[in-house]
């Protein structure tokens, strides 16, 4: 893989611009051999419902995704407001022995998990301050994409459809404004379904996509983990290749000039 197909957050280099969570898979066997089928080399962790070391009773995920293998990105998924979202965060940086990277998600309510944007401004203020490196789901608004940015986060996430939807991306009109603004990552996060759902975003300019449900809810979890993978992948590679422009006109695959009969 090229330099130009490789991705760096917070200082940190990754040859995968696919980012995969942990949670939904039937058991913990079954998320290894996803997570290792997607190439991925992030993995998103929800501290307040995934044991990394909470209960040292229990079954622990890093054991099947460790961190000397993969980086893994604790998340604040299922906090509302901005306080919980930052004590959950510590805790986090605490059992990670002092790991800086984390994803800030603050969601406004349970039915959508819309997030709730004045709470996500707020706590990532706060999370910069402490010196956490935060990637941060956001709406795709380009307005608020570049205020998180100015905020000092590392990445800029904005949902493509409602989490856990399926419904692909919506607005890629918003999405191109944020991609177009931005100097530092933007990554798709949420919305994806399928693997042309992948491939439109990368297609589109974004950084990476971060998935969980599509690849865990599918019928069979590791062929859709490595079919995520390359549709993330040729994305990229058409992105830099340059699309044809659209016209309401035909050209010929073959031009006329100089044919031999």
């Amino acid at each position: 893989m090229t330099q130009t197909n490789s991705l760096t957050i917070a200082g940190k280099t990754y040859a995968s611009r696919l980012l995969v969570g942990s949670g939904k898979y039937k058991d913990l066997d079954q998320t290894k051999l996803a997570t290792e089928a997607s190439g991925a080399e992030i993995i998103t962790v929800a501290i307040r419902r995934v044991n990394i070391g909470q209960d040292p009773n229990a079954p622990s995920l890093l054991d099947v995704v460790p961190p000397s293998k993969y980086t893994i990105l604790p998340n604040t998924a299922g906090c509302y407001t901005a306080k919980d979202a930052i004590y959950t965060l510590q805790l986090g940086r605490e059992l990670l022995g002092g790991h800086k990277l984390c994803k800030l998600e603050v969601l406004g309510d349970e039915k959508t998990l819309f997030p709730n944007m004045p709470e996500t401004l707020e706590a990532a203020k706060v999370l910069v301050k402490e010196g956490f490196d935060v990637m941060v789901y956001c709406s795709d608004d380009p307005i608020q994409a570049k205020m998180l940015e100015d905020i000092g986060c590392v990445a800029v996430m904005p949902l493509a459809s409602l989490i856990g939807s399926g419904m692909g991306i919506l607005n890629p009109w918003n999405l191109s404004l944020i991609i177009e603004q931005a100097s530092v990552p933007i990554i798709v996060d949420a919305g994806v379904g399928t693997a042309s759902d992948a491939a439109i975003a990368m297609e589109l300019g974004c950084d990476g996509v971060l998935m969980n449900t599509a690849i865990a809810g599918a019928r069979d979890p590791i062929r859709m983990a490595r079919a995520m993978g390359l549709a993330v992948e040729a994305g990229r590679e058409a992105f830099l290749a340059g699309r044809i422009a659209r016209k309401f006109a035909a050209s010929p695959s073959s031009p006329m000039a100089g044919r031999v009969v």
